[in-house]
């Protein structure tokens, strides 16, 4: 499967080095060691040059925009995989924007996309988080901000990067 993603800068990386105790503390046993923002996904697209040209063409006049990483959020039952998800919460209205454009074009994958998008940065999977427990990682977490002018299509059967589009500023 591909996805289209937003790197995320070291600034992120220092926060989620920052929270690392406290997420161990809370239980957390599982981490991402590389962090990204993910804007959509494609599901049954097996074709990365055809991809590629869908989204040069729907990306087409979408600007460069800002991202700011704003407290930590779990969910306790995510659509896939086991719970909790501990991230780092995302606020963007170019992000909003741009996630509704494509998935306009290539539709929704069905309880994470749409209606459903809570854009984030997975810290890592397990642990207990109380409402305590989440007030006080919001108020350790530093706010991260970047601007995006480059999205990363990431092929998950490779672990990599496969193509990488550019947004202009």
């Amino acid at each position: 499967m591909f996805s289209l993603n937003v790197s995320t800068p070291g600034s992120v990386a220092r926060v989620a080095a920052d929270l690392h105790p406290a997420l161990v503390a809370a239980g957390v046993d599982r981490f991402r060691d590389r962090h990204s923002l993910v804007v959509k996904r494609f599901e049954g697209e097996e074709s990365l040059p055809h991809l590629r040209e869908r989204l040069r063409t729907a990306l087409v006049g979408a600007p460069a925009f800002e991202v700011r990483t704003d407290g930590v959020d779990t969910f306790e039952t995510p659509p896939r995989g086991p719970g909790p998800v501990v991230y780092l919460a995302v606020e963007s209205a170019g992000l909003a924007a741009l996630h509704e454009r494509l998935v306009d074009r290539f539709g929704a994958v069905a309880g994470l996309e749409g209606d459903d998008y809570t854009p984030h940065v997975t810290l890592g999977r397990g642990g207990t988080f109380d409402a305590g427990t989440l007030a006080d990682l919001s108020d350790r977490a530093d706010s991260a901000t970047w601007t995006v002018s480059e999205l990363v299509v990431y092929d998950s059967r490779y672990r990599e990067a496969a193509a990488r589009l550019s947004l202009p500023a």
